[in-house]
Formats: C-alpha cells, structure tokens, sequence
C-alpha cells in the first residue's frame, strides 16, 4: 500500500490527510498536540460556525475527523527527516518511511536574540547540520538549543567535527557530555565566525555555530530535503510540490495568507497530488 507522512497536525495537514486517507493511502499524520490554531481564543472567520469556534476545539475536530477514517496520529516530536529510497522520518524515539512527505508544521524558527548572529548566516551560522557539516571536517562547532533537536543536530556534527558544544544560553543543559549553560552575548569574526562571547567575558573559539532552538520547523526540514527555501518559507508549485519530488509543503510555512482558510485549500492541493502520484503504488 502507497503511504504518506504528514508532520503537522493543524489545519494544513489535516486537510491533506482527509484527501490520502480516503484513497486508501496509509496515512500517518505527526503532532504535538496542537499548531498555532489551538492558542486561537475565538475563530469568527471560517466557514461553517455561526457563532465561532476556539481554535483548540477546531484543531481537535480535525484530528477526530481524519482518525475516525483510519488515519494514524501519532503525537511525537520530528527531528530529523532524509531519503533512502523513501521518505524517513526520525522522532525523538523511532524512525518511520513513506512514499510521500507533507510537511505542515508551520513557518516558525527559533532565532535567539544574540548580537551578529543574522550578519554571520552563511558566513559560520547554519540552520542545518545534515546540510553543512561536511564543512566543519575537524574543527570546532557549537549547537544552541537544549532538546530533542539540538541533541540530535549535535549527533550529527559530532561524526565529522573535532568537538561539538551544546550551549543552552541560560537554559536547563540536557543529557550531553559537553554543555555549557552561559548566556551569549555575541558571535564574532572578520569575515567568518571565529568565536562566541558570553555574559562573563569569556570567549569560546568555534568555526560553526548551529541553531537548533526548540523543535525542527517546516524550513529545518525541508533544507535537509534539499528542498528550495526563501528565508523562512519553502517554495512549492501550484499543487504544493517542492522542487523535490513527493515533497510537499503546505500552510504557513510556504506564506501568503496566514489563515485557517488557505491551510485548508494548501492541504487539499497536496492531497490530491499525492494520490494522482501514489496511485500506481
């Protein structure tokens, strides 16, 4: 049987997972029990609720609509994606494959506030460690972030660079061997990153710093896809494909209309290729 991963259980992926399930593709939908929608007080502008809806009790109709028609969800937190022939998908516990993958998990990345760290993206500053640890072979790398996913990011570099640090930048360290918990005041360099300063003055020598704040967002995602992005959203086509094929993205992560009503319709668009895809599987 064809199958599909859809990572984001708001309205976008939902939406998409209605289509696939229903044409008899294996569906299996991750959430983290809620999206955006749920910290929605009151929606009045969606077809269908007279007198409005919470967002949380949307985003809870729509996974009981989509799990009554035999879809799985699954409430996990996505760390890493690549291919090996199919689409793999690691959590913080397993790795699942499928034929095709949505990617629906909103447009958020999680920037820390830290002097000259925009001015060093590309030049030190990575968002991807799959991507760009090939660059780092020996040298020294520093990860901030304190879960699931800088862990995993730190994991990866781990096999290529000299050391890797984990920096929580004031907050809790996680079960890592090298943390260290100061806040940062600033990353510097000349052209490249040559090192991060810290709220006691003390300076720390890396040649790669890599952002893994929080959980991996659509855009971490689909860049270690080799999916096409354009700052923090991913490009796709009219029917919601990427430049990858079987990739798609859908709802706030690809921009425009930052509405319930246009996740819908993007969900829809990438149900309906998918199966037109699938459907010799």
């Amino acid at each position: 049987m064809a199958s599909v991963i859809i990572i984001g259980g708001g309205p976008a992926g939902v939406s998409a997972g209605l289509y696939t399930i229903r044409a008899n593709i294996e569906t299996t939908i991750f959430t983290q029990g809620g999206s955006a929608l749920v910290k929605a007080e009151k929606i009045e502008n969606y077809y269908g609720f007279p007198n409005g809806i919470s967002g949380k009790e949307l985003y809870q109709r729509g996974i009981d609509s989509v799990q009554n028609l035999g879809a799985k969800v699954i409430e996990q937190e996505v760390i890493g994606a690549g291919y090996n022939g199919k689409f793999v998908v690691e959590t913080n516990t397993d790795t699942y494959e499928a034929d095709a993958l949505v990617i629906a998990n909103g447009a958020s990345r999680s920037v820390p506030k830290i002097k000259n760290i925009k001015e060093f993206e590309g030049k030190g500053v990575s968002y991807c460690a799959v991507c760009d640890a090939f660059f780092y072979r020996g040298k020294n790398v520093a990860v901030i972030g304190n879960g699931d996913y800088a862990l995993h990011e730190a994991d990866v570099l781990s096999k290529v660079a000299e050391n890797v640090t984990i920096l929580t930048n004031g907050e809790k360290a996680p079960n890592y061997s090298n943390c260290d918990t100061r806040k940062i005041v600033s990353i510097e360099g000349n052209d490249v990153v040559e090192y991060i300063v810290f709220d006691d003055g003390e300076k720390l020598s890396v040649s790669g710093v890599f952002v893994a704040i929080g959980v991996a967002g659509g855009v971490d995602l689909a860049r270690k896809l080799g999916a096409i992005v354009n700052g923090n959203y991913i490009d796709v086509n009219e029917n919601m494909n990427t430049n990858v094929p079987k990739l798609y993205a859908v709802g706030d992560c690809t921009g425009g209309l930052l509405q319930v009503s246009k996740a819908v319709c993007d969900g829809a668009k990438a149900g309906i290729d998918i199966i037109k895809n699938l459907k010799d599987k």
